[in-house]
């Protein structure tokens, strides 16, 4: 096969997952031995790809090396199960798709036990029994490792001259993990013999895209992506995305228009997804685009003296309306922005400013040090989220201590999004304790008592908050989550952004019951790719239509964007305080001053209602 002109003539259209489509359907365990001992499975998921469009098609031999193997002690069939895997996707095809012989990164974020020479020695095994089925080109995916891939690209080379499409996953938006831009990554993937280079995994489309809008494409160079459906959720333990096929055939019409030529998925995807790229692109012919950059700006701030003592945000919003604003701990080092931000959301009427706790699994300044600089530096009273995911039950209760110490009371108590979410998708999520558990152990050290039951020596005074997804098919199930959360102890909730103009009374009719106060969370949109990304890509987040079609009738216009995003967000505020005296709202990207004003609207209405009850 000659890649580049095959790519040349046509946008080449991937497969989806195998991985998360087994697990899907109740498999577990090694799902590359299923090559093996149920090869009539994987030629049926490849039949579906292959019917849904695909042009290549890539075999269950992801995992498939000595090292990773060896977790199941099958380390001695790695020969066996790459041939098979060639050969099942061979079958499937029937000569109407390429086949692609699949390769993953061995090394994740953590260090590994073997050696850099035990390594590569795996994946030069696994190669051989690749090429000896004899493939139609080589798909490196999911290396986190620049070196390692390089590595891998030179190691084929040596090997055959079949076609090596080369993928890396990223840290963040642009930039490998320890910062390498994507663009650096991809010209050391080439130079090191790629014919195609990528992104795959990790992250969704909206992430994709935009990082390769920053990155400047090379005329000369072959590009494929494989996005993920979207960010993964838990359900019942399980890992799941967004069914949102029809959201892959707009992504497809913009990858094309980027400059990519091969499309396909990772995980969450399956052959829907596919139709649908293959509904946008096939048989049309790859686009050329230059990059564009992204500018930021940062701030100064004012020191004011801390807070006094006010109600809980309980109690205040069972007597008046209360407005808590939520913004984001910075992702860099940078700290001056975000503190004058808090400032000016108190100076707004902002009754407490609350700091996520590496939200979406991803690394920031840690929010006990900004609550602690919001409470020294600024009238602010800070509410900080605790997540259960990156602590055990010591990190826990030792957080929990330093919180009190500091002389901050407002938590609210989340289990956290897994870590397969975030930067680091190979960091371990500790899960020791779940949101249920964690208010109970606050309440139990309120009471003097450590985890343990041991005495603390005194009370803490936590007032403590606990998340409500209301976006869901049924809101009485989610109730009954929260009236267990709230016989652990839970003061009071914080919902996920609710943008439906008739889901504030459905949310008010189930919960009217409970004595226990509910912060409705507003979240005001910047543009349609925002829009879209929370509607598509973000579990737990649906956008109405007229809302989606609203902000893209903004095109690429960011201030009337943004303008758009505030008279939505105005026009939910209003409904919402029909029915409740809290509400919450959501900072996006740091723009306090979005915020701010939605803050000061809701001032304003609250007391012209004020005034209007005292006639």
């Amino acid at each position: 096969m000659n890649l580049a002109e095959e790519y040349a003539k046509r946008m080449l259209i991937g497969d989806g997952a195998m991985g998360t489509y087994l697990y899907e359907k109740g498999y577990s365990g090694s799902y590359e031995s299923l090559n093996l001992s149920d090869p009539d499975l994987i030629k049926t998921i490849h039949r579906e790809y292959v019917e849904a469009g695909s042009d290549i098609i890539q075999t269950n031999t992801y995992a498939a090396n000595r090292i990773k193997l060896a977790k199941y002690q099958l380390e001695e069939e790695t020969a066996d199960i790459n041939r098979r895997g060639v050969e099942a996707a061979r079958e499937a095809s029937e000569g109407r798709t390429f086949v692609f012989a699949t390769i993953g990164g061995i090394q994740g974020l953590q260090k590994m036990e073997e050696s850099e020479a035990e390594i590569i020695k795996a994946f030069s095994e696994q190669m051989d029994a690749l090429i000896k089925a004899e493939p139609d080109g080589i798909i490196l995916e999911t290396f986190y490792d620049l070196q390692e891939i390089t590595a891998v690209i030179k190691l084929a080379k040596s090997k055959t001259n079949l076609p090596i499409i080369a993928q890396v996953a990223l840290g963040e938006v642009g930039v490998m993990h320890g910062g390498l831009p994507l663009g650096e990554a991809f010209k050391q993937m080439t130079a090191a013999g790629a014919d195609a280079v990528g992104v795959n995994c990790r992250m969704g489309p909206y992430h994709i895209l935009r990082s390769l809008e920053m990155t400047p494409l090379d005329e000369n160079t072959l590009y494929a992506v494989h996005p993920n459906a979207s960010l993964p959720d838990i359900d019942d333990g399980r890992f799941v995305y967004q069914s949102n096929p029809d959201y892959f055939y707009e992504k497809a019409l913009d990858f094309q228009n980027q400059g990519i030529g091969i499309i396909g998925g990772c995980c969450g995807t399956t052959p829907e997804h596919i139709a649908q790229i293959a509904a946008a692109v096939k048989n049309t012919v790859p686009k050329k685009r230059a990059a564009q950059a992204v500018a930021q700006k940062t701030g100064q701030f004012s020191i004011v003296e801390p807070p006094s003592t006010e109600p809980s945000l309980r109690e205040k919003a069972k007597q008046s309306t209360t407005v808590i604003v939520e913004l984001d701990p910075p992702k860099k080092l940078a700290t001056s922005k975000f503190v004058e931000g808090a400032q000016a959301l108190y100076q707004s009427g902002a009754d407490a400013v609350t700091m996520a706790d590496n939200s979406l699994a991803s690394p920031r300044v840690d929010n006990l040090a900004m609550g602690a600089l919001v409470k020294s530096m600024t009238q602010a009273r800070p509410l900080l989220h605790v997540a259960c995911r990156d602590r055990n039950l010591i990190g826990l209760q030792s957080h929990l201590m330093g919180i009190n110490a500091l002389g901050i009371h407002d938590i609210l108590a989340v289990t956290g999004d897994p870590t397969k979410v975030g930067d680091f998708p190979g960091a371990t999520s500790v899960y020791d304790a779940n949101s249920f558990d964690l208010i109970h152990l606050m309440k139990e050290m309120n009471k003097g008592l450590s985890f343990s039951g041991k005495s603390l020596g005194q009370n803490t005074t936590f007032t403590v908050g606990a998340a409500f997804n209301p976006n869901v098919r049924n809101v009485d199930r989610a109730v009954q989550r929260l009236e267990k959360k709230i016989t652990a102890g839970a003061d009071y909730f914080m919902t996920q952004p609710v943008f439906g103009e008739g889901q504030f009374k459905e949310i008010y009719e189930a919960t009217k019951h409970m004595d226990v106060p509910v912060y409705i969370g507003i979240m005001p949109l910047v543009s349609s790719r925002n829009a879209e990304f929370l509607h598509n890509e973000v579990p737990g987040i649906k956008l109405t239509d007229t809302i989606r079609q609203s902000m893209a009738a903004c095109g690429e216009d960011r201030a009337l964007a943004a303008e758009e995003g505030i008279a939505i967000a105005k026009t939910l505020i209003d409904e919402a305080m029909e029915y409740f005296n809290g509400i919450y709202l959501i900072t996006p990207f740091l723009r306090y001053d979005i915020t701010c004003r939605l803050t000061e609207y809701i001032r304003e209405k609250a007391a012209v209602r004020t005034e209007e009850k005292s006639k």
